[in-house]
């Protein structure tokens, strides 16, 4: 008995009609379905949720622990003796990517390795007569930032506070021992310059141009738009609803920028001292129970500078090869979940080299419990029609190398039958389709005679892959670009060997094909076998 699962990913975010489902998950930081549902429900009168709005992103540098207790009260003083100026509007953190604008279906990732800092600051305040601002500076050289990074203490406040600010900012001790997260935050580009209030009272609308509140609700309100509204209302955009409409100034107060901000990914830094050795200099640091020494002749410097442009590398890696969902990370290991339930036992798995298959391959090894038994064999020639790419060129694919280095079950050992480099953008359909029956044979007779062969591939996949290994001839192009469009995320086809008869036939799944919302259940023998 020979058996072939052959497994479809539709990235969640750009299958038509999830628009504003995305958007949902990325306003609720991808924490979970229930959210995101939660989210829409809240939205369903906003006029503008499923307008294609931009999201900006920024990498913070956050303090944790006694510094930021600190800190917090350097902030609490300095409001008491100073009033409040532009920092307070903020958390405390270190600037290390400015905003950048991505859409909803953007995911950004944090690298999987532990990253280094410095252990101490140290304190630098700038003078001049257009000074304004007082901050603790790392003392090091960061590329590719244009400045030096600091952490703002006071930015924005009267001249004559200066003085009191940098007698208050001494009182923080730059020797202490520095504990970092790294966190990613999004807000919503429209209201940047917006004030932003927060109700302090329920008030239901009186008339139609009313804006509905609840307490704790936060509303967007643009400064310029309100001379020609009545005394004691302001006019608004509620951060909870996405609705428009005239509210009661007195039920609100002046809230901080920050408060509406998405966080998305955290990850915690390692400080320095416990990283190297003081005897030889070097990393001595254990990783899943092993010692590992990745950067054993580098300073601290030279290793901050690198592992803070391989973060700006990962965020702006992925234009053309977009990272699985929240929702595609819960649906993979579900289904790797169920598989492991109807007693499937998973003997080889090959999957396209685009990221979000291999991450659909390691997190269905993961609910099968073989994700450390089973290596992921990244082949190029189960990528999908590249005519269908939305750019020119073939994406710039994570390497082997860098796959492994964050943490996938790669087997670096294995070739592909078909090399990368043989991928040409905007391939004619004839020539998908011979590549396609091409690889699906190389990796049947690769493998021994008996187990699962699991293949993670694209909506293309199901059936370019199918068709021919049962005897079937390839779809007329316009007709199997009507079928992908009807395939769901992890649309699933068993294909079974008959040994004897020396044929192949597709059989029904160990397990059903997952369905959510509204969508109809997927039919693999009406939309892979029939013409």
């Amino acid at each position: 008995m020979f058996s072939v699962i052959l497994m479809n990913l539709l990235c969640f975010c750009l299958v038509c009609g999830f628009f504003s489902r995305q958007k949902a998950l990325v306003a609720t930081g991808q924490k979970s379905i229930e959210d995101a549902a939660k989210w829409l429900h809240s939205h369903c009168n906003d006029p503008s949720l499923d307008d294609p709005i931009p999201q900006e992103y920024a990498l913070y540098l956050c303090p944790t622990g006694h510094l930021y207790n600190c800190l917090q009260e350097f902030w609490k003083e300095s409001k008491r003796q100073c009033g409040k100026n532009r920092a307070h509007e903020i958390f405390p953190h270190i600037t290390l990517c400015d905003f950048f604008t991505s859409l909803p279906c953007s995911h950004l990732y944090l690298p999987a390795q532990p990253l280094l800092l410095p252990d101490t600051l140290h304190l630098l305040h700038l003078k001049g007569a257009n000074s304004s601002l007082v901050a603790l500076f790392l003392d090091c050289h960061v590329k590719p930032c244009l400045k030096q990074l600091h952490l703002t203490l006071a930015h924005k406040f009267c001249p004559h506070h200066q003085k009191t600010l940098e007698q208050l900012a001494k009182c923080i001790n730059p020797e202490e021992t520095c504990h970092w997260v790294a966190a990613l935050y999004s807000r919503d580009m429209r209201f940047v310059h917006y004030q932003t209030l927060r109700a302090l009272f329920q008030y239901k609308p009186q008339n139609i141009d009313e804006l509905m509140i609840n307490a704790g609700d936060f509303i967007y309100v643009n400064p310029t738009q309100q001379s020609e509204v009545s005394k004691g209302w302001v006019i608004g955009t509620s951060h909870q609803s996405g609705c428009r409409g005239f509210l009661p100034e007195n039920y609100t107060e002046r809230a901080n920028e920050s408060d509406t901000w998405v966080k998305h990914r955290e990850y915690a830094f390692v400080p320095a001292s416990k990283f190297f050795t003081q005897s030889t200099n070097e990393p001595n640091v254990k990783l899943n129970g092993e010692v590992h020494n990745p950067v054993m002749s580098r300073s601290v410097t030279d290793v901050l500078s690198l592992q803070v442009v391989g973060i700006l590398f990962l965020i702006f890696h992925f234009e053309h090869d977009p990272p699985l969902s929240s929702c595609g990370v819960f649906q993979s290991r579900l289904i790797g979940e169920a598989l492991l339930d109807q007693e499937v036992t998973v003997s080889y798995v090959y999957s396209s080299p685009a990221l979000r298959c291999v991450q659909t391959a390691q997190h269905v090894l993961q609910g099968l419990k073989l994700d450390q038994k089973v290596k992921i064999r990244v082949e190029p020639g189960l990528f999908e029609w590249t005519k269908w790419e939305a750019s020119r060129v073939i994406p710039n694919f994570m390497t082997l190398t860098e796959l492994t280095e964050a943490s996938y079950n790669i087997d670096t050992s294995y070739r592909g039958n078909i090399p990368l480099s043989s991928l040409v953008p905007s391939e004619s359909y004839e020539e998908y389709v011979s590549r396609s029956s091409a690889v699906v044979k190389e990796i049947i007779t690769a493998c021994p005679s008996k187990g699962v062969i699991l293949i993670v591939g694209h909506g293309s996949s199901l059936a370019s892959f199918t068709r021919p290994l049962i005897g079937l001839p390839a779809r007329d192009s316009s007709d199997f670009a009507q079928v992908v469009r009807k395939i769901p995320s992890l649309g699933m086809c068993f294909c079974e060997e008959l040994k004897e008869e020396k044929k192949w036939l597709m059989v029904n799944p160990p397990v059903k094909t997952l369905t959510h919302g509204a969508n109809a259940a997927f039919n693999w023998r009406n939309s892979i076998m029939e013409d």
